[in-house]
């Protein structure tokens, strides 16, 4: 029976850490040597953070199995991943950790977002979809895809 007939009737691995929560708590903080003030920010409350939440969730599912590459799995994971990732979760400025400096706080509103029209281009969601992509556009068309008229100098519409 050849390694990979062995792999295949074990099933996947088990993880290293039953979930998320467990991972960061055990594995990710005491991992991470950073200071925390103005230019990182790190939130204990992290599970109180939706987007957190979601990033760190992933971070973990690549970790489980980059883990297991003997060569340049961790490395992927810590270059493609978790930089990028927590670059973005601990940047005090646009990070959601950004309002918990010396209290936890969730002060901003979650962006908003209204229904798309019936004929929204589904193309851009549904695998297979036969619609036709948009037309690219320029600066030289406005968003319906139409030219855009010619600016006089006085930065009013040339109509011609």
């Amino acid at each position: 029976m050849s390694t990979t007939e062995a792999e295949e009737e074990q099933g996947p691995p088990e993880p290293a850490y039953p979930n998320s929560a467990t991972w960061v708590a055990k594995w990710l903080c005491p991992n991470l040597e950073r200071e925390i003030k103005r230019t990182f920010e790190w939130c204990p409350q992290w599970w109180d953070h939706p987007e957190a939440v979601q990033r760190l969730e992933a971070l973990w599912r690549a970790w489980e199995f980059l883990r297991l590459d003997p060569g340049i799995g961790m490395s992927t994971w810590w270059v493609d991943h978790a930089d990028a990732h927590l670059a973005l979760l601990c940047n005090p400025d646009i990070g959601p950790f950004g309002h918990c400096h010396t209290t936890h706080g969730r002060d901003v509103a979650a962006l908003r977002a209204t229904e798309p029209p019936d004929d929204w281009p589904h193309w851009a969601t549904e695998p297979g979809s036969k619609s036709a992509p948009p037309r690219p556009r320029t600066s030289e068309h406005n968003a319906e895809g139409r030219p855009r008229e010619p600016i006089t100098s006085d930065g009013r519409a040339q109509h011609g």
